[in-house]
């Protein structure tokens, strides 16, 4: 079912997530932990970030289903209208940004020091315009991904990434401060540039106008607000956590913000290459399986196999972690200018994010099904008020990096509490219990030798470090693979 579906994806995502953790590389290895290293972070992620609150995975929910089945007229016709407001809507917004620029920045990165605040502010007057670039580009994408041409999507994180890595070389060698500023700022234009040009290039070729009336009027109105809404919460809140978290952690200082946002990349890697992909390759055999009744055994076994698939990987990650976490960000981030306190800092922050996988793969397979039932509500509502703890623990005062993973990893289980209990009385029938139990066994005996190890494996250096995690892997998936039927089935299809 999982294991010959999606290659090209899977191939093309991982090489745009192993550019993009260069990427962090090489932001780590010039700026190390420091306010210049904040304020590379801020600068180069933010558009993207927002570009993805506010419309990225919006755009797929609501465009998806409308262009389906459409003439490539009506599709493109769609297509130029949601530009424009597209358009209309990133303007506003990075004036916003550019005029409330230093609330903004005390917002999300209230831990720089006084003399790099000038500076700073003239970074998100960078990330303000390269913002419209960013959000054309998610409407473009969402138009290759309607198209199937995931060479295309993918391809343009690749280009992006490639500029940015050239462009961090550059500021960061030997560059004033306000040099670097100036270099971040424009090698951002010219990736969120290039990006543009690699998606009109893959784009089909536009369609001439044509008049839509009778049948084929209405699939090119635009959707309604609520509808906006809704798939904007949707697709923005799961980001919105981890942003919160790191911006919380930002106040504790100079570089605090670029070490959580290393921590979380540790986290991050997992949760997309394995978790997130189980749960969007689920999704069609989810909703086929489902057509034929929530009872039916093709539903049961569908959703029970992406569970099993999608906990065990969460599992073998964080026992990967528990031996390879020093090792692994020794080798992603201790490059350059990067101290080794701080490097201990990232591999204890990631560790202790990486918990927070284990509820995340439950989410991800249970919002599936929600998706597919189109009752999207409770888990709206569930992030909704983990956001609102997060912000809470912020606004207390709350600025430690590992006790900000520790309140993301009970957010993310909040979250994970809520889709089960949306899922109703058939979670009885769909939870893979044996599956669950055998993972978490073989988790608990990695987190329970991981100690015994931590010293030798100091010692005996990274390789042997990343080895003992592959192993710490392989033995919790191995014992899985043992003892859950849904397990063997998922990987046989």
């Amino acid at each position: 079912m999982f294991l010959r579906a999606g290659a090209l994806s899977l191939a093309l995502l991982l090489a745009s997530r192993l550019l993009g953790v260069l990427r962090e590389s090489a932001q780590a290895a010039a700026f190390g932990r420091s306010a210049m290293a904040d304020l590379a972070v801020l600068l180069l992620s933010l558009p993207d970030w927002l570009a993805s609150i506010v419309a990225s995975g919006a755009l797929a929910y609501v465009l998806l289903p409308a262009w389906a089945g459409q003439p490539a007229a009506a599709v493109a016709a769609l297509q130029r209208r949601v530009a424009i407001g597209a358009g209309v809507l990133a303007v506003l917004l990075a004036l916003g940004l550019v005029l409330l620029r230093v609330p903004v920045l005390h917002l999300l990165a209230g831990g720089l020091p006084f003399g790099m605040r000038g500076l700073a502010a003239q970074g998100l007057v960078w990330s303000a315009v390269a913002f419209p670039p960013a959000l054309l580009a998610a409407l473009w994408a969402t138009r290759l991904q309607h198209e199937r041409d995931f060479a295309g999507m993918y391809g343009a994180n690749l280009v992006v990434n490639l500029v940015l890595i050239a462009t961090i070389a550059i500021a960061g060698n030997g560059t004033s401060r306000a040099g670097a500023v100036v270099v971040l700022g424009a090698g951002l234009l010219v990736a969120m540039g290039g990006r543009l040009l690699w998606l009109g290039w893959r784009l089909p070729r536009p369609a001439a106008p044509v008049p839509l009336t009778g049948a084929t009027a209405s699939p090119t109105d635009l959707p309604g607000v609520p509808v906006w809404l809704w798939a904007m919460l949707s697709a923005g809140l799961p980001l919105a956590l981890p942003f919160a978290a790191r911006s919380a952690a930002s106040q504790a200082g100079e570089g605090a913000l670029a070490v959580f946002n290393y921590s979380w990349k540790l986290v991050e890697l997992p949760l997309v290459l394995a978790i997130q992909l189980v749960a969007s390759l689920a999704f069609p055999a989810i909703a086929r399986a489902l057509s034929t009744g929530p009872q039916s055994r093709p539903a049961r076994e569908a959703i029970r196999q992406a569970f099993a698939l999608a906990w065990a990987l969460a599992c073998a990650a964080v026992a990967a972690l528990a031996f390879a976490a020093p090792s692994l960000a020794t080798l992603l981030f201790g490059w350059g200018r990067m101290p080794a306190d701080a490097l201990r800092q990232v591999a204890a922050w990631g560790l202790a994010g990486s918990w927070g996988l284990l509820p995340q793969a439950v989410t991800a397979v249970a919002l599936t099904v929600l998706a597919t039932q189109r009752r999207m509500g409770p888990a709206v509502a569930a992030y909704a008020v983990a956001l609102l703890a997060l912000l809470g623990a912020g606004l207390q005062g709350e600025r430690d990096g590992l006790a900000l993973m520790h309140l993301l990893n009970a957010s993310f289980t909040l979250v994970a509490f809520g889709c089960l209990w949306a899922l109703g009385a058939q979670r009885a029938h769909w939870l893979p219990w044996p599956a669950f139990g055998w993972s978490a066994a073989g988790l608990l005996a990695a987190v329970l030798l991981a100690p015994l190890a931590r010293v030798p494996l100091a010692h005996a250096g990274i390789v042997a470090g990343l080895a003992a995690g592959a192993v710490a892997a392989c033995c919790v998936l191995g014992l899985a693979l043992w003892g859950s039927q849904e397990l063997r089935q998922a990987l046989r299809r």
